[in-house]
């Protein structure tokens, strides 16, 4: 029973092929491609006002430099918001729930934003390794901890969305498994856990919208503190 529960983070595959590669590009088909026309559907037009909201939330903290950088930015936001919610349906596979995925995502963008600082302002970004006016005796140690501090930042992105996501797909599995348990021999709880199941299922909902904003708003500081 234990390990039935985490068979939803294994990667799917059929006759031998990893159908992780579809479960990742199935959300960008879902958006509709911009047409030549004046008017637009309804849909066109949700995507293009949510697409405008994103990016000016994201480009508030960056000054005119910053800006070469939204249409990453965006592009990361719009597939990590579509991937988390998708993964809420049933019969469906999460990509962001693996370790190795967000990593992958974290850590190139993360290096990006250390080495834009270091060929715009070389010795400010190494200055903020060490703070001003301290101890002579404690300059080793704070060069040190500021440097541990920087390089564990991918390593703090990537673990914080996927352990947020595995716990709440961990919770909505659990308690509909007690909901399905319960059905027959104490109805009135199974309904009372079915209850709690749909406010989770809302909470979910809006977690794997937050912490897809928060795994960008990150990046978009790390690139503020650079340029």
């Amino acid at each position: 029973m234990n390990l039935s529960f985490f068979d939803q983070f294994s990667s799917p595959s059929l006759l031998g092929i990893p159908l992780i590669l579809i479960a990742m590009v199935f959300p960008a088909l879902l958006l509709p491609s911009p047409g030549n026309r004046w008017i637009n559907n309804r849909l066109s037009t949700l995507q293009l006002w949510s697409i405008n909201l994103i990016t000016k939330q994201l480009m508030i903290p960056l000054d005119k430099k910053g800006h070469k950088w939204a249409l990453i930015l965006t592009s990361l936001m719009m597939f990590l918001l579509l991937t988390n919610l998708l993964g809420l349906l049933p019969y469906t596979f999460t990509p962001t729930t693996q370790l190795s995925m967000n990593l992958a995502l974290a850590f190139p963008l993360w290096l990006a934003t250390l080495l834009t600082g270091l060929r715009n302002q070389p010795s400010v970004s190494l200055g903020h390794l060490l703070p001003e006016g301290t101890p002579t005796l404690l300059i080793p140690a704070l060069i040190l901890i500021e440097t541990t501090s920087l390089l564990i930042r991918p390593l703090a992105l990537g673990v914080r969305l996927t352990a947020n996501l595995t716990a709440g797909h961990l919770l909505i599995q659990l308690i509909s498994t007690a909901t399905t348990t319960l059905m027959t021999t104490m109805p009135v709880v199974s309904l009372l856990t079915l209850a709690v199941l749909l406010l989770l299922t809302i909470l979910e909902v809006a977690v794997a919208m937050i912490q897809a904003y928060v795994f960008v708003l990150l990046l978009s500081l790390y690139l503020q503190e650079n340029i």
